[in-house]
């Protein structure tokens, strides 16, 4: 499972000017089953992404992101391997390997 980490390296202004296209982004990316959950951060500094499947298909999904194409954001990806979780959400934890 991956984090990523999306902070804005433009003003809002550009960024709003490109969040329908971003939108339709995650939605693509949701459908595909790539993410798993995303939002804003608090402040509006960028977003965060829960995301599942290899590095290099999220690397390449996220260098389509519309906030990439146009130069207004950049990604940081934290692998980790989640091992407990609430109840509920156990479909995130890693299952070993048969």
């Amino acid at each position: 499972m991956f984090i990523v980490s999306l902070s804005y390296i433009a003003p809002l202004e550009e960024i709003d000017a490109q969040l329908e296209q971003h939108v339709l982004w995650l939605k693509q990316c949701y459908a595909d089953g790539l993410f798993l959950a995303s939002g804003r951060k608090e402040p509006r500094t960028g977003g965060i992404i829960l995301a599942r499947g290899d590095r290099h298909v999220l690397q390449q999904r996220l260098a389509q992101d519309p906030f990439a194409l146009a130069g207004l954001a950049r990604y940081d990806i934290t692998e980790f391997h989640p091992s407990m979780t609430v109840a509920g959400l156990e479909i995130l934890q890693d299952r070993p390997s048969a």
